[in-house]
């Protein structure tokens, strides 16, 4: 009996242990979280082609920014309608050593042009004139009209200059805007209506206005458009920079300073050297100059003086006028069309390409070996620099930031532009 019993059990009890192996390598479910999850059906979509795969890698390849400002999206898309044929003109805001001479040459011998620059052999200047045979220019800077403004003219000098260097240049049509008779001449400056200092703008609906800044309202037809551009440059190199041009004889003494109607008085700005020049100034006597205008240049140039008394060291405490030149700074700087960096020359032709609709006949290239690299300082004397160009230091970090902000901005924008163009593409193939 128990003999038969068995005979009949055994098989149904081999036939579940082989289910049970067979399951085990061709079951569909894994246990726990051995296994990865199914895809959601999205994601297979996704990932559904090779087109697809494509346009992912390239967005997972952009580069993340750890941003250390927060700015505005109007403040990271920077684009113009430039008017090159109508009344609009590019201004080069033009501080010393931060490549400016070789952007400025750029400007004027290697962009695509309707009608190109013409430029002389053995002269500096070039005539940048409109198309369409108008005698008017487009271009306003060292390689173009000169230094009409004066000698590497600041921001301070150049808002209040340019629309009268303008005029006297006998541009046809050139008109500001004058409101009443007690009114100097107002113009245009990117998009906002800029009052010279010492002025009485009339008084506007939206707040009261201030002589000497922006304030927004409407014009009339036929006003210019002017548009600040400028370079700057790590503060460190461009202060080396300078001490060895200085040290070769450059003293750049012919420059005018002026704000608020007038040059600062040899008390107010006094020279670091007597004689002619300053040449053969070792780096501790550049340094040991309290009022070299190295220190702290590009703050000082990218400023509205008037706001501090111009060159009057006693029109107000030292840490005072330091906060308000900075902040004026970099309000100028963010508000400006367009600033590039010396030290990322592919990523400031591309920005400005993108910003002026623009194209460069020759890609830029990047020096990394200059003077100032080749001289040899101990961290003491780098630390010392810093010190002297503290205001400088702090400007560096937020023009870079904002620099590389609208860097990225710029290219996801080109990035996702593109992919909708291919996917429209691939869409009419279908």
């Amino acid at each position: 009996m128990d003999e038969r019993f068995n005979r009949w059990l055994l098989p149904p009890l081999l036939a579940l242990l082989f289910l049970l192996i067979v399951y085990q390598y061709v079951s569909p479910a894994c246990p726990g979280a051995a296994c990865p999850r199914r895809p959601p059906a999205s994601a297979a979509r996704r990932w559904g082609g090779p087109e697809e795969r494509e346009e992912e890698e390239e967005a997972a390849a952009m580069p993340r920014l750890a941003a250390k400002f927060p700015f505005a999206r109007g403040e990271l898309c920077r684009r113009v309608r430039f008017d090159m044929r109508g009344r609009d003109v590019i201004v080069f805001l033009h501080i010393q050593k931060t490549g400016g001479t070789t952007f400025g040459r750029h400007l004027v011998r290697n962009i695509h042009l309707e009608q190109p620059c013409y430029c002389r052999a053995g002269q500096k200047k070039c005539a940048c004139h409109r198309p369409g045979g108008d005698k008017d220019t487009w271009l306003f800077s060292r390689f173009s009209t000169g230094w009409s403004c004066g000698l590497h003219a600041d921001w301070t000098e150049l808002t209040s200059c340019v629309p009268a260097a303008m005029e006297r240049r006998g541009c046809a049509g050139n008109r500001t805007l004058r409101w009443t008779s007690n009114c100097r001449a107002a113009v245009i400056v990117q998009g906002f209506l800029v009052f010279p200092r010492n002025s009485v703008p009339p008084p506007l609906s939206g707040g009261p206005t201030s002589p000497g800044h922006p304030v927004c309202c409407s014009t009339r037809a036929g006003s210019r458009n002017f548009y600040y551009i400028t370079m700057l440059r790590d503060p460190v190199s461009r202060y080396l920079s300078e001490w060895k041009h200085v040290q070769r004889g450059a003293t750049w003494k012919t420059s005018l300073h002026m704000c608020d109607g007038r040059s600062p008085t040899p008390d107010e700005l006094p020279t670091c050297y007597e004689g002619d020049d300053w040449s053969g100034v070792s780096l501790q006597e550049f340094m040991d100059c309290s009022y070299n205008l190295a220190s702290n240049r590009q703050v000082r140039m990218l400023a509205d003086l008037s706001l501090v008394g111009c060159y009057n060291l006693t029109f107000m405490n030292e840490s005072e006028r330091n906060m308000i030149l900075l902040q004026s700074a970099k309000n100028n700087l963010k508000n400006m069309a367009f600033f590039g960096l010396t030290e990322f020359q592919r990523k400031t032709q591309y920005l400005f390409e993108r910003t002026f609709n623009l194209k460069f006949i020759s890609p830029f290239t990047q020096f990394n070996v200059t003077r100032a690299s080749n001289v040899d300082i101990g961290e003491d004397v780098r630390q010392r620099i810093e010190e002297l160009n503290f205001l400088d230091m702090q400007l560096y970090e937020y023009a870079k930031d904002l620099f590389l902000q609208r860097f990225q901005y710029s290219k996801q924008e080109e990035h996702q532009k593109n992919r909708l163009k291919r996917r429209e593409e691939r869409r009419l193939l279908r």
